[in-house]
């Protein structure tokens, strides 16, 4: 499983709940909290409770792993090499030291119990539905955002741009904004750590279109073709296809050491002239 998931309990509660719920992405070792929606600010853990008191329901990663690392050994303990062995470990691993006390500290009462996604509450798995399955930038700081419930929105960010200082490089290199990425867990858009959209901005903010994943991915397999395919529509060489490319006759979408892709239809328009 790619994803871990954990309740957040109090062990001193007379009656167990869950308080938060921790989710562990292993491939990248990112780590976001969910609060439930009726979420006590005074019953939930130190630290996330202010994201409580806000009504703020998802912990973002930097403060996600701010609450694992106050209960886990620093990284900059003097005998940590020592700890580790004792322990049975490599190297110095957040997830792992953090599941050597099953997220118990000498702080609080606070523990973690395992889950799967099906144990979890439905108002957490709806949220779920609009975490970001793809996206792609397009003119004017407009973004093409695919979400898992199917819905495809565009978002124009150009006024959060303007109004947010992090943000001024794209702005002033507006090459640099086609580089964005999708966060862990499709939990929002960034372009550097601290130039990040969340996904319930994005779809706050965003204008459905007529659009699905389904008919984008259809456009991608039917309409971009490779070199060697252009040769074949052109009937000439590959080598005659890199030449329109030099010359300006033929405008790739996209060029690497390995590959470059064109529109079909514009290859298709160069036996129309």
């Amino acid at each position: 499983m790619l994803m871990k998931i954990f309740a957040i309990r109090d062990e001193s509660a007379q009656i167990q709940k869950d308080l938060a719920y921790l989710l562990y992405y292993e491939l990248e070792k990112r780590f976001y909290i969910e609060l439930p929606d009726n979420a006590d600010p005074w019953e939930t853990p130190l630290l996330l409770d202010s994201f409580a008191k806000r009504g703020e329901k998802t912990v973002n990663s930097y403060w996600s792993q701010i609450w694992v690392q106050q209960r886990i050994i620093p990284a900059d303990r003097q005998n940590l090499g020592q700890i580790l062995r004792d322990n049975g470990l490599k190297e110095y691993d957040e997830f792992e030291l953090l599941m050597l006390a099953k997220g118990r500290c000498a702080q609080d009462d606070f523990y973690l119990v395992p889950l799967i996604e099906a144990d979890l509450p439905t108002e957490i798995v709806k949220r779920f539905e609009t975490r970001i399955e793809d996206v792609l930038p397009l003119d004017d700081y407009c973004l093409l955002v695919f979400f898992r419930d199917g819905t495809v929105k565009k978002c124009d960010l150009k006024t959060h741009f303007e109004k947010t200082a992090a943000f001024n490089i794209l702005l002033k290199k507006p090459e640099y904004f086609a580089s964005v990425q999708m966060l862990t867990g499709g939990y929002g858009v960034f372009w550097d750590v601290n130039m990040t959209v969340t996904d319930t901005m994005l779809y706050r903010v965003g204008k459905k279109v007529p659009l699905s994943m389904s008919d984008f991915k259809n456009f991608v397999v039917q309409r971009v073709i490779n070199a060697t395919e252009a040769a074949g529509l052109l009937n000439c060489s590959r080598q005659n296809v890199m030449e329109l490319t030099k010359r300006g006759k033929l405008h790739p979408i996209k060029t690497s050491e390995r590959n470059t892709l064109y529109l079909k239809s514009e290859v298709l328009k160069r036996n129309w002239q």
